[in-house]
């Protein structure tokens, strides 16, 4: 059974430093106040000033008519503790990462911080890797559609989002590991076998797929395109090409489980995704 929830984010938390970003970074975050219709948590990690406090102070000011909706929390200490215990304290739905553009700190900030964020969070996370002070509309959400537990909960949160950012179109992708098509093509007749088990493989996860969406209400489907695709490749490194290959401008994917076997894949499946992250990038828990 999926569960439904009307508001998926009903308090969210954004980490932020006084970077060229940290506009962007904040509009950014008030812009979901009114998405989700949800209480924001601003995490500074460093000292406090009266400069940096008039500074975010009057950021708010000018972005926000619902500043009662709006903490902010001063804390020194690690970026990783600091943020994962405010989630934590303040019964966070969602935490938002920026990341700045320049190379050097992007890799160090999405290839250390936001990983560490990811596993130890008990929330969902989304990094965004392209803040903006405008705001750029979501018009193509691409989730994975992956045979695991999780995904059917990842696939409704797809569309629960898709309709509080006003997204026309969703693409739900099935990846299926090259394992799969165990032998080889040496001659024509290993080739037509190798095309029909592709064959079966994409019409069984196809099946599999449309029955989640047969599950999905009526009323989070409308005025949205749905297309299903499968692709051939390794998990995390194949969907994360497609999005940047069609153009997405969302990435929902499931967030790994520490308990089991897909924990111990998913290590790999995200380093895919964070080394080179395709478009801005939500991870579902």
């Amino acid at each position: 059974m999926i569960n439904i929830q009307q508001n998926r984010f009903k308090t969210i938390l954004i980490g932020i430093a006084f970077s060229p970003n940290l506009k962007s970074n904040i509009y950014e975050a008030i812009r979901m106040i009114d998405y989700f219709n949800a209480k924001l948590i601003l995490v500074h990690v460093g000292e406090k000033s009266k400069d940096k406090e008039y500074k975010i102070n009057s950021l708010i000011a000018g972005l926000s008519e619902q500043k009662e909706k709006i903490t902010t929390i001063w804390q020194e200490g690690n970026p990783v503790d600091v943020i994962i215990d405010s989630a934590k304290k303040f019964e966070v739905d969602l935490i938002i990462l920026g990341a700045m553009q320049r190379e050097q700190f992007f890799k160090f900030y999405v290839g250390s911080i936001a990983r560490k964020i990811t596993r130890k969070a008990h929330c969902s996370v989304l990094l965004l890797i392209k803040p903006s002070e405008e705001r750029v509309p979501c018009n193509h959400i691409v989730v994975n559609g992956l045979k695991d537990k999780k995904t059917k909960e990842t696939i409704l949160t797809s569309f629960e989002v898709a309709q509080n950012l006003g997204t026309p179109k969703i693409t739900i992708v099935e990846e299926i590991s090259q394992q799969e098509v165990s032998f080889s093509v040496q001659d024509d007749e290993s080739l037509r076998k190798n095309i029909l088990r592709k064959e079966q493989l994409k019409r069984k996860e196809d099946l599999r797929v449309q029955d989640i969406l047969k599950q999905i209400p009526e009323h989070l489907k409308n005025n949205i395109a749905i297309k299903t695709q499968s692709i051939f490749g390794k998990r995390g490194y194949s969907i994360g090409h497609y999005a940047k290959v069609v153009g997405a401008d969302l990435l929902i994917m499931n967030a790994p489980n520490k308990t089991s076997l897909w924990d111990r894949i998913f290590t790999h499946d995200l380093e895919y995704i964070l080394s080179e992250l395709p478009t801005d990038v939500l991870i579902v828990r």
